[in-house]
């Protein structure tokens, strides 16, 4: 399983695994089925928070209790047989230990990485990073070079999960808007009145239809910016303004459920004064759509680092 950090900036100081009782869930990022898991069981140490724990489940699974892969890994966290077998807990108290039952595997997944935050807990530096890369280059690494080896792997390593767990953070202080924004906005609105195709990307084959994240992910690739393909994964390239501070460039985000992401089911991109561009539906066109509805479900500004920090497997 992979280990995750995140830093946050709480009350004007900058905190990582200290502050983890001050780090708060982004609305509707944690499926609601879990959503009281991850918040109690991500403050089980210092060395994690919530926004952490839920970024390692993203990562691992997609929030997917069912998930296994090919390495035999198992469950919403992942775990290999034999690392259940010795860190796997009873989380919720039923006398059994199920790699497949959330109520178990999240608890463990917390437990395993507080673990692993004990071994380098002398090391100067934060203690989630230490953690991480303690998991990606080995304790004794992190202990030899007092604290993030200096390996580009590691490093990276640690860059990457950071970012992500950044988008399943509520931002406490304004989010700074997105240097790309105009030109995915400009690549958006030279697309208006072109018909919409289920599945499309823009390709010549599709004679330059798209649907909505097709037009989401061609707007922002536009700009150097790499985009999941789907609407729901795209939510996580960022962090997440409120309806009242957004900006022309996020995107926002439409859903059968108000608590999941993980049924967001449209995207557009933000212009301005309650409206976006959209690829709405068959039979409709690109055009300019009002966004508040009883489904609108949250925004995201996208960051480049944020995109690039998306798994490619949920």
């Amino acid at each position: 399983m992979l280990l995750v950090v995140g830093v946050y900036i709480v009350a004007g100081n900058l905190a990582g695994g200290a502050a983890a009782g001050g780090v708060g869930l982004a609305k509707g990022a944690v499926p609601a089925a879990y959503q009281t898991l991850v918040q109690r069981w991500g403050n089980l140490c210092p060395a994690i928070n919530p926004a952490l724990l839920a970024a390692q489940l993203y990562q691992e699974s997609g929030f997917n209790p069912g998930a296994r892969s090919p390495a035999k890994a198992q469950g919403i966290a992942q775990f290999i047989p034999g690392t259940w077998a010795t860190h796997g807990v009873d989380g919720d108290g039923d006398g059994d230990r199920d790699v497949w039952d959330p109520e178990d595997a999240i608890p463990s997944a917390a437990s395993y990485d507080c673990e692993l935050a004990k071994y380098v807990k002398d090391v100067p530096g934060d203690a989630s990073a230490n953690m991480l890369a303690s998991y990606n280059a080995g304790a004794y690494a992190v202990i030899r070079y007092g604290g993030v080896p200096p390996y580009r792997e590691t490093r990276n390593y640690v860059k990457t999960i950071t970012t992500l767990a950044k988008s399943f953070a509520a931002p406490v202080a304004r989010v700074d808007p997105s240097r790309q924004a105009a030109g995915a906005i400009a690549y958006a609105q030279s697309k208006l009145g072109t018909p919409y195709l289920w599945g499309g990307t823009g390709t010549a084959a599709q004679s330059g239809r798209f649907d909505c994240s097709g037009l989401t992910q061609a707007s922002y690739d536009k700009v150097g910016i790499k985009l999941p393909r789907v609407a729901n994964d795209q939510y996580n390239a960022g962090p997440h303004p409120a309806r009242s501070e957004l900006l022309p460039g996020d995107l926002v985000f439409f859903s059968h459920d108000p608590n999941d992401s993980r049924a967001i089911h449209h995207v557009g991109i933000y212009v301005g004064g309650g409206y976006m561009i959209d690829a709405p539906r068959t039979g409709a066109v690109i055009r300019f759509d009002p966004i508040d509805g009883g489904d609108y479900f949250g925004a995201t500004r996208v960051t480049e680092d944020g995109a690039k920090a998306l798994p490619t497997h949920v």
